[in-house]
């Protein structure tokens, strides 16, 4: 099997933008050759930030989430603020801002993910902070956070409970489980 594009772009419009998304609407010729549109939703690139100290507790951060409507438990998520911003650089912006943390210590944690890639074309990078000190929080106004501390076990827990259901959340722990240091 090919693994070449199989579908043709006629023509693009927007549909729909503000800071956060774009969405596009795609006329196209589908792989079976027929006429069709596709819609699309553009992101900035997604971070996740485990934050660990040292006796292997997890920064997590509770919000109530708009589009879900419900509250959420996660690790520091966010994304780039603007084309230029590395996803390290916003990844560290993302654990002082929510957090209130700074780390001396950034390592990589897994691979590029795409979340949800029949949509939208949002790519994650998820990192490992450690050597944490505190710092004042400046959360964006969206946001009305809670922070805490957890062991690490404990929040592997609230995955498989189903008290922790963001992706990304699940997919960071998922690599930080798997991590050179824990086998």
């Amino acid at each position: 099997m090919s693994t070449r594009n199989p579908w043709k772009t006629l023509k693009s419009r927007v549909a729909y933008k503000n800071d956060w998304i774009t969405v596009r609407e795609d006329d196209v010729i589908r792989p079976d050759g027929k006429p069709g549109i596709y819609g699309v939703v553009e992101t900035r690139l997604a971070t996740g930030v485990v934050a660990m100290t040292p006796e292997r507790e997890i920064y997590l951060v509770g919000q109530y989430r708009y589009a879900m409507e419900e509250y959420s438990w996660e690790i520091v998520e966010g994304g780039t603020d603007h084309a230029g911003e590395s996803p390290l650089e916003a990844a560290q912006r993302e654990l002082r801002e929510e957090a209130g943390l700074v780390a001396e210590h950034w390592e990589p944690l897994g691979h590029e993910m795409h979340l949800s890639n029949c949509h939208s074309n949002e790519r994650a990078y998820f990192f490992l902070a450690t050597v944490l000190k505190q710092v004042k929080s400046c959360p964006d106004g969206t946001e009305q956070l809670q922070v805490k501390r957890v062991p690490l076990a404990e929040a592997l827990r609230m995955v498989d409970k189903g008290e922790i259901k963001d992706a990304m959340s699940v997919l960071a722990l998922f690599f930080l489980e798997r991590h050179p240091a824990f086998a």
